[in-house]
């Protein structure tokens, strides 16, 4: 069976076969493990050798799970080979280094702060191999505000994975003006051969997913803030109404409280005319109190 499985990986060996991920949190391990799976070369790097050890120990879990899960009929050994397969295709380091220069694609997963992500692209844009692609996984920043760190613009794409990466099948890939059609290509097939679905977005904010979501959420704020429902009815609303698994408020919960303040405060800066990207004073004070959701144990429930 494991000779099949590594047969059946050689025949769609990915022309784009090394890639980097810069982060080593959720998002960054997510995205090396089904890199991984899919027959791809990774260096996931991180400055905390703590965070890649927990990473790489999370990663294994996750792989062993997701092999027992498709291959039941097979022995612990087999499912052991197979997960050290995958796992013998990630390599973790601290740093950048000589293995920049065989590398195809880097994609950056670090904490959404502007300044870092174009700190960390400017060191990259020296050391890489002058066609190697570039692409961030913000969520809420501009691809071109991070673009222009580098003299590979050309080159430069996001590629918006959804947690936790390895269950969540979309993938949003974002171009600027400046990124050519075969960049945009690479990123698509990237996309897709690590068994996502790939789909297309300018670079706006929020990029098609978050642009919906956030005012949405945002907006069921400031229902309860006006005292036209309560959170439970608009979240029972919600889901019986619209068939959503979650309403907006245990959604809120579960992202956080203290990201979506972040998203929204950097839209409405940059947009300060647009209606829909108005803050909250609710959310403000939930935020300043500490309560940021079911990671603080309290936003706008309690667990």
């Amino acid at each position: 069976m494991l000779g099949r499985a590594v047969a059946s990986a050689a025949r769609m060996a990915p022309a784009m076969e090394n890639i980097v991920v810069v982060g080593g949190g959720l998002m960054g391990a997510g995205i090396a493990q089904v890199a991984a799976q899919n027959g791809f070369n990774v260096h996931l790097v991180d400055r905390s050798e703590d965070v890649l050890a927990k990473s790489k120990a999370r990663m294994e879990k996750s792989v062993h799970r997701v092999i027992k899960k498709k291959n039941g009929d097979a022995s612990e050994a087999e499912m052991k080979d197979m997960t050290d397969a995958i796992m013998g295709r990630v390599q973790t380091t601290p740093s950048f280094g000589d293995y920049l220069s065989s590398s195809h694609l880097v994609v950056e997963a670090v904490t959404e702060n502007l300044d870092l992500k174009r700190k960390i692209f400017a060191e990259l844009d020296e050391k890489a191999q002058a066609d190697c692609i570039f692409a961030s996984n913000t969520s809420s920043l501009p691809i071109r505000d991070i673009a222009t760190s580098t003299n590979r613009l050309e080159r430069f794409g996001g590629l918006h994975f959804f947690n936790p990466v390895p269950v969540m099948k979309l993938v949003e890939v974002v171009r600027i003006s400046e990124t050519t059609d075969e960049t945009y290509n690479a990123l698509m097939n990237f996309g897709k051969n690590v068994g996502k679905v790939a789909i297309t977005c300018k670079d706006t904010p929020g990029f098609v997913v978050n642009r919906l979501l956030i005012p949405y959420m945002m907006e069921a704020i400031r229902m309860l803030e006006r005292g036209d429902a309560t959170a439970k009815d608009i979240d029972i609303g919600m889901k019986l109404g619209c068939g959503y698994p979650m309403g907006p408020f245990e959604l809120l919960d579960y992202v956080g409280l203290d990201t979506c303040k972040f998203i929204i405060d950097g839209w409405h800066k940059s947009y300060p005319e647009e209606v829909m990207f108005r803050p909250s004073d609710l959310l403000n004070k939930l935020v300043e109190e500490g309560k940021h959701g079911v990671k603080s144990g309290e936003g706008f429930y309690k667990y």
